[in-house]
């Protein structure tokens, strides 16, 4: 019987927390969407002047670093980096800015920096990789 009391206790705490964890999680979503335009979470890749807005599906720990196939709304972007604190997506910023020909400071992560989800905003790219720029035709 003492153990099945104490084993509520916890769950009690347990839930106590997550309680606190979901009402912190809930602000930043919300603030990560007010500042992201509702149109540009709906397409893989499109203009926002010349500003170019990236949805990314990335893969850390690939064999090797490419820009894949659009895939839905977002782009799939693989890189050798492994995932640890947020490295693999520091990584892909560099892999991109050389893609792209601009500075790595000219690429911002929108939201992402620890998720394989990523919004990223590269201002006035001088170069475009083929598979972007077979998507932005259609």
């Amino acid at each position: 019987m003492k153990q099945f009391r104490d084993m509520s206790k916890k769950k009690e705490k347990k839930k106590g927390r997550e309680k606190k964890k979901d009402d912190s999680t809930v602000e930043l979503d919300v603030k990560q969407y007010q500042e992201t335009p509702a149109e540009t979470k709906d397409m893989a890749v499109c203009w926002d002047g010349d500003t170019l807005i990236l949805n990314i599906l990335g893969q850390p720990g690939a064999r090797r670093d490419a820009i894949g196939k659009v895939n839905g709304k977002q782009i799939n972007i693989s890189v050798t980096a492994r995932p640890i604190a947020g490295k693999a997506t520091d990584y892909m910023v560099k892999f991109l800015a050389e893609q792209f020909g601009v500075a790595s400071g000219d690429i911002e992560v929108v939201f992402g920096q620890c998720n394989v989800h990523k919004q990223l905003r590269i201002k006035a790219p001088k170069k475009l990789p083929t598979a972007i720029s077979k998507h932005l035709q259609k």
